[in-house]
């Protein structure tokens, strides 16, 4: 019997010093072989290929090798994040696909269908009730995979906001609104009581919250509607009781010190070749001088995550919102863009893309599946959910 391509395929764990050469090869082949135009903005920003998983507690990448002459030709990441739905679920563990690549010589040959199918058995092992990915929507090859092979069902579609920082920018706050800084323990107050109305919200808001690369959480509102529980020395409930008529919450995340070049990292030649493609293709779309970016001088970025409000006058404090991380990026060193992620059904979507008519967008995707295969009317539920709360660690 001729053995298939698949069976000429080991699936291990991911070695850094063995294999994190390969890899940045591997990146940047499937980025310069794409059919699509642009670029992922995430895929070549990062020099550690573990960064987008290490900050869950369980995570993995695995990476496919040739038997016969081991030679690496694919890998995925995964990780597990617990969430909850606005059904009652307290602890919905996800199983999360991440970054999945073959290298283009070696597709159409199950390889990519195999690194899945592993990388679901280790997330359902280690208890996910769904197994859940995305992929942007003009990656035509990764969705006929998901769906047709691997049985994926539309979760929602997303849309990727990102707007370039101008330094010559001249955005003044409105004199009307105040934006103030929570402390973290007002911050996992207000959104465990707020954020259990999104269809789909992580539980774990308080470790995200306290993770270094959390640069805080603010609030937005007018200042006439005074919000006393700010203030008050009292229990942090407070803020609840006495919420303004209008008012928003958001958060940032600071990607620029993770992004920031590690001397240790065996690849550094690589990676030097694999950042300057990437900036070819994604500076001029973006409108950034390609000068002002080098190793030395890392792309970073501020994600803004945790973004909900409420009231009549909600989109005027979102622009108050983006304007503020605009300026907030403008002091850290390395800060070239802004992004965020929301639901196309989120309510808020229309508030924050009018924010500011500068901002390029990606469509994306996430696709979902129940570990255990069944489908039941709360499976139908989920996917129907679109008001989603995107974890900033997937960044």
């Amino acid at each position: 019997m001729v053995e298939s391509a698949r069976d000429r395929v080991l699936i291990r764990e991911f070695d850094y010093g063995k294999d994190i050469e390969v890899v940045g090869k591997i990146e940047k082949k499937c980025e310069i072989g794409s059919n699509t135009k642009g670029t992922s903005i995430f895929t070549n920003m990062m020099g550690d290929p573990l960064f987008r998983i290490r900050f869950f507690p369980l995570h993995l990448m695995l990476v496919a090798e040739l038997r016969e002459n081991g030679e690496l030709v694919g890998f995925i990441r995964g990780c597990i994040k617990h969430v909850g739905t606005k059904f009652g679920n307290k602890d919905l563990k996800l199983g999360c696909i991440l970054g999945l690549r073959v290298s283009p010589t070696h597709r159409r040959l199950g390889i990519g269908l195999k690194l899945v199918r592993a990388m679901e058995e280790w997330l359902i092992n280690n208890g996910a009730h769904y197994t859940f990915l995305a992929t942007e929507k003009n990656n035509v090859a990764s969705r006929n995979l998901f769906t047709a092979k691997c049985e994926y069902r539309n979760l929602s579609s997303l849309l990727i906001l990102v707007q370039p920082i101008s330094f010559s920018m001249e955005d003044d706050p409105s004199q009307d609104i105040k934006v103030e800084k929570l402390n973290i323990s007002q911050a996992i107050t207000l959104y465990d009581n707020k954020l259990k109305g999104k269809d789909l919200y992580p539980t774990d808001i308080d470790a995200i919250l306290k993770e270094k690369l959390s640069l805080g959480t603010w609030v937005s509102y007018f200042k006439q509607d005074e919000w006393i529980g700010l203030h008050s020395k009292e229990k942090d409930g407070d803020i609840i009781s006495t919420i303004p008529p209008s008012w928003a919450v958001f958060s940032i995340w600071n990607s620029c010190e993770a992004n920031i070049k590690k001397p240790h990292y065996p690849c550094f030649k690589l990676l030097h070749e694999i950042v300057n493609h990437a900036r070819e293709k994604m500076f001029p779309c973006l409108k950034i001088p390609m000068c002002d970016y080098s190793l030395e001088r890392p792309l970073g970025f501020l994600f803004l995550y945790g973004i909900h409000g409420e009231g009549e006058r909600l989109g005027e404090l979102m622009e108050s919102a983006w304007s503020f991380a605009l300026r907030l990026g403008k002091d850290i060193q390395n800060c070239k863009m802004i992004i965020t992620e929301l639901g196309v059904s989120d309510p808020l979507m229309e508030h924050v893309s009018h924010a500011s008519s500068s901002k390029s967008r990606i469509d994306d995707l996430w696709y979902f599946k129940k570990a255990n295969g069944s489908i039941n009317d709360e499976d139908h539920e989920l996917g129907m959910m679109g008001n989603v709360v995107v974890d900033p660690r997937d960044f």
